[in-house]
């Protein structure tokens, strides 16, 4: 059973910045893509950014150009880089893992204050 804990969330105030980490059971090597979705109160998950096992990157319009997703192999660890935080940042943040099975973290809460 692949396991993903997601750590790193916190509060944090407008303009600032916060590292996410996912840290996986098992060698992210053998998933076709990883990702970052988040969950704002209220409202429905929704997909953040997307790295491909060929390195490719893609990022919702909303978090483009302030936010960075990577990867360290030898860690079996996916991060979020995130920048010039907005409250609209504010949500829980999940991992997501995907091979012939997707795989979910169980969250991890970020808050930006104003």
């Amino acid at each position: 059973q692949v396991q993903l804990v997601e750590s790193g969330g916190g509060l944090v105030q407008a303009g600032g910045s916060l590292r996410l980490s996912c840290a996986a059971s098992t060698s992210i090597s053998r998933f076709n893509f990883m990702a970052w979705y988040r969950q704002a109160p209220g409202k429905e998950r929704e997909w953040t950014a997307t790295l491909s096992t060929g390195g490719t990157t893609m990022y919702a319009d909303s978090v483009k150009g302030r936010f960075t997703i990577s990867r360290d192999n030898a860690k079996n660890m996916l991060y979020l880089q995130m920048n010039s935080l907005k409250p609209e940042d504010t949500a829980v943040y999940y991992c997501k893992a995907v091979s012939l099975t997707q795989y979910w973290g169980q969250g991890t809460q970020v808050t930006v204050s104003s």
